[in-house]
């Protein structure tokens, strides 16, 4: 079980990691990893909307709870108990954000343009200070 404060913290790692590559023109994994933020962020919601210690991680842990086995940010977005809330005051951002797919780790390299990258991580950005 991942304790809901550690993946807040991981949220916040990843989304300092983002900067970085952002800045080494790397715009590929900079809006890969603006992704995987946004969904620990809100796995880190959950949790507290839930009022659960931790977000279950393995196979074992999931047995009950299958639905919540996602990376599908809309989904998280939804089981989070603040769509309507994000979806109403940040729509611009959360429009950019639900883009994502944990499977762009394998698109080619040089996809992603610096004005993309920068609008991740901007929306990004807002969007964990809001979860």
């Amino acid at each position: 079980m991942l304790n809901h404060k550690d993946i807040k913290e991981l949220a916040k790692a990843r989304h300092k990691d983002t900067r970085v590559l952002l800045r080494g023109k790397c715009y590929d994994g900079a809006i890969y990893l603006c992704g995987y933020a946004v969904e620990l962020a809100l796995k880190a919601r959950i949790c507290r909307t839930l009022r659960w210690v931790g977000y279950p991680a393995t196979g074992r842990e999931f047995e009950n709870y299958r639905s919540f086995k996602t990376h599908d940010l809309g989904v998280l977005l939804h089981l989070s108990g603040i769509e309507t809330r994000i979806k109403t005051k940040f729509l611009t951002e959360w429009s950019a954000v639900v883009q994502w797919n944990p499977e762009s780790r394998y698109a080619p390299v040089g996809g992603a343009t610096q004005a993309d990258a920068n609008l991740m991580v901007g929306s990004t950005k807002m969007l964990l200070s809001k979860l």
